[in-house]
């Protein structure tokens, strides 16, 4: 073969690999852009709100939390908690200067987004506004209290699951270091923990569930599902919450309200006693929220998420019967009861 036929032959097979995807109606996904996660927002009474818009909407995001984007919000959160209403309008302006828009109700903002933050900060309205979101199989990630109630908490998965739509919470305590890295076993078997946390108290929710829940969450982080049952020991300024594991671990929760508070804890392994902590922040959850909407896979089962609300429920019980170990069965099995009466209220 002449030069001129190599040199003919080596660009027609050049041209050919150009366009042999077109003729056959493939282009490689490889050269497309991901479409961006349209996500809106329901409640602004919570300053997540804000610092999960930052990092989203930061015109230079990093990699793993690029393409997913808050374009709308609806504002309306907790109807009668002074601490949130307030905080409405203030967080509302703030959003919108982020580029995000408001809109009149959840039907509007779930036709116009592909994946929604629950994040009012009162768990009673939680059930209810996210039937529209779960109807629509929008992927939805819950902020903490799930719910106002176990049952409430309980009737929210039973709907995500009747409607096949994935749904995520959990508080930004999980992904403590020392909790991730005992969490994947490399201290060995963890055999028991103890965390604490702030635990203001709010007269309208169980008592954990307020501020608690993130101690209890970082907890579980570490022990995982298999609480079999729960006492409390409550004071004005402190409560101590002992959860009793299969296999006879011991997991002990720490609220604070009196003294000096922060978030921590140690972790009791095989190998090694190891602090929790520091805490990271938001973003090590909002870069798993984001994985969680382009996958649609929670990194948090269900089982692990209700299990946590029934130790905060069963501590509640335990202080109204002066301590006594109250079993994390007795008050799942009441709450699944109640959660049948909730889904028939609010999924008509």
């Amino acid at each position: 073969m002449s030069r001129r036929q190599i040199v003919f032959v080596t660009c027609f097979l050049g041209i050919v690999s150009i366009l042999l995807p077109v003729f056959s109606g493939h282009v490689s996904t490889a050269q497309q852009p991901e479409k961006t996660i349209r996500v809106g927002i329901i409640g602004l009474d919570t300053s997540h709100v804000i610092a999960f818009t930052r990092i989203l909407n930061d015109p230079n995001p990093a990699e793993d939390v690029a393409g997913c984007r808050v374009v709308a919000a609806y504002p309306k959160g907790s109807p009668d908690i002074a601490s949130s209403v307030s905080r409405v309008p203030g967080y509302t302006q703030q959003i919108q200067q982020m580029g995000v828009r408001i809109v009149d109700s959840i039907e509007q903002l779930v036709a116009e987004v592909d994946a929604v933050l629950l994040e009012t900060n009162d768990g009673r309205p939680h059930l209810e506004q996210a039937v529209p979101v779960l109807r629509a199989r929008r992927p939805m990630f819950v902020d903490k209290p799930v719910a106002g109630t176990l049952a409430d908490a309980v009737a929210l998965y039973q709907l995500a699951a009747k409607y096949d739509t994935p749904v995520f919470s959990s508080s930004s305590l999980r992904y403590l270091e020392g909790a991730q890295q005992a969490r994947q076993g490399q201290w060995g078997k963890v055999v028991g923990c103890d965390t604490y946390s702030p635990c203001s108290l709010e007269p309208t929710h169980p008592d954990l569930f307020w501020y608690g829940i993130h101690g209890v969450e970082a907890l579980f982080s570490v022990m995982g599902t298999g609480c079999r049952s729960v006492s409390r020991t409550h004071s004005p300024g402190t409560d101590v919450v002992v959860g009793l594991w299969e296999g006879g671990r011991v997991g002990v929760f720490r609220g604070i309200r009196q003294g000096k508070s922060g978030y921590g804890g140690t972790v009791y392994a095989e190998k090694e006693i190891v602090p929790l902590g520091p805490y990271p922040g938001y973003r090590p959850l909002v870069v798993e929220i984001v994985k969680f909407f382009r996958t649609g896979q929670a990194p948090v089962a269900a089982q692990e998420t209700l299990e946590i609300y029934a130790f905060m429920e069963a501590a509640d019980e335990s202080k109204r019967r002066g301590g006594e170990p109250v079993s994390i069965q007795e008050v799942m099995e009441r709450a699944a009861r109640e959660a049948q009466h909730r889904i028939a209220a609010v999924d008509r």
